[in-house]
C-alpha cells in the first residue's frame, strides 16, 4: 500500500529550514536582520515573509514560508495535469532571493516545495520541487565548481544520475529565450518529482534544501570585502535586468502566486531594489564585463576541470 503523503512533516522541515537560513545570512551580514511578516491568504492558508533591507553585505533578501490551499487548481498547476483540473489542493514551500550590494558577490536564488491534490474519489497526488541557482555579475571559477560541488553531493545519496539530470534542467529553465542567454551559472532544478516513495522524495527535498546555505554562505565570505566602484555597481544594475525580466516572463512560481491569488508583496520579494535597463549596451571585448557572458553564461559542466 503507498505511504500517505506526511504534510505536517513537510510543514516542520519548511519552517525550520527557514529559520536557519535566516541565522546563517544574518551572521554573514553582520548589520541587519530579516523582519518577520505573517500574512493571511482570504482563499486559504498564509505564511510568514522574512525580508532584509540595506545590511552590510545584502542589499535586499527575502526567505518566504508559505501554505496556501484552495478548492481548484490554478491554471498554471493543471497545464500538465488536466486530471487535476477542479481538485482541492495544497502548497507550501520556501523561496529566497539574496541581491548583495557588492558587486562580486552574486545573486542567488533557492527554491524547495510541495503540492498536493486531491481529486474526487481518488488518491492524493502530491509532488516535490525546487534547486537553486547562483547569478553572478562578476564570475570567479572557483565559485562555480564549489557551487556546483555541494549541489552534486547534495544528490549523490539519491543516484548518480539525479545531480547531471538536474543540472541540465537548471540550465535549461532559467534560460532567456528572448536574449539567448543563461540568466546564470546553473545550479539544481526538480519539479513533479514523485517515485512513489513520499519518506526518500521528502528526504531529497530536505538535501536540496539543507545545501543551499553551505553551497552559497562561503562564496559570499570570499566576496564581501572585494573592493568595487561605480563601473561595476553599473554593470550589476544593468545585469539586474535580465533578473527581472526571467521572473517577470518565464518564472513559474511568479505565475503560480499571481494566478492562485498569493500575496504580491511576497510574490515579488524577488525583484532587486535597484536595476537599470540600456539600449543595445554591448560590454567592451576582452573586458571583465565581457568575460561574464563570453565565459561563465555558457551552461558549461563546472566539475570537469575540478579536483575531486
Amino acid at each position: 500500500m503507498p505511504q500517505q503523503p506526511d504534510t505536517r512533516a513537510v510543514q516542520d522541515y519548511l519552517l525550520d529550514l527557514q529559520e536557519r537560513i535566516c541565522q546563517r545570512l544574518e551572521a554573514v551580514d553582520g548589520k541587519a536582520t530579516f523582519i518577520r511578516d505573517s500574512w493571511q491568504r482570504p482563499e486559504g492558508g498564509g505564511g510568514i515573509s522574512r525580508v532584509m533591507a540595506d545590511g552590510g553585505v545584502i542589499e535586499k533578501g527575502g526567505v518566504n514560508f508559505s501554505h496556501v490551499m484552495g478548492d481548484t487548481m490554478p491554471a498554471s498547476a493543471t497545464a500538465h495535469r488536466p486530471h487535476l483540473a477542479g481538485a482541492p489542493w495544497q502548497a507550501m514551500g520556501v523561496s529566497l532571493v539574496i541581491h548583495p550590494e557588492n558587486p562580486y558577490v552574486p545573486t542567488s536564488h533557492a527554491n524547495v516545495r510541495f503540492f498536493i491534490a486531491t481529486p474526487k474519489d481518488a488518491e492524493p497526488v502530491y509532488w516535490f520541487g525546487g534547486g537553486y541557482d547562483l547569478t553572478p555579475y562578476y564570475g570567479f571559477e572557483e565559485d562555480c565548481v564549489h557551487w556546483h560541488r555541494t549541489a552534486r553531493k547534495a544528490c549523490l545519496p539519491f543516484g548518480d544520475d539525479v545531480y547531471p539530470n538536474f543540472k541540465h534542467w537548471c540550465d535549461d529553465y532559467f534560460y532567456l529565450k528572448h536574449r539567448q542567454e543563461p540568466r546564470g551559472v546553473g545550479g539544481l532544478f526538480f519539479d513533479d518529482h514523485n517515485t512513489g516513495d513520499f519518506a526518500r522524495d521528502l528526504a531529497f527535498m530536505q538535501a536540496v534544501g539543507d545545501s543551499y546555505i553551505e553551497a552559497y554562505e562561503p562564496i559570499v565570505r570570499r566576496r564581501l570585502a572585494h573592493p568595487w566602484g561605480e563601473r561595476e555597481r553599473d554593470f550589476q544594475l544593468y545585469r539586474r535586468g535580465r533578473y527581472v525580466e526571467f521572473n517577470l516572463v518565464y518564472d513559474r512560481g511568479t505565475l503560480f502566486g499571481l494566478q492562485s491569488g498569493g500575496r504580491t508583496e511576497s510574490i515579488l520579494m524577488s525583484l532587486p531594489p535597484l536595476v537599470r535597463w540600456d539600449y543595445d549596451r554591448q560590454p567592451e571585448p576582452g573586458s571583465a564585463e565581457a568575460r561574464l557572458t563570453d565565459y561563465f553564461l555558457t551552461g558549461r559542466n563546472w566539475l570537469e576541470s575540478a579536483d575531486d
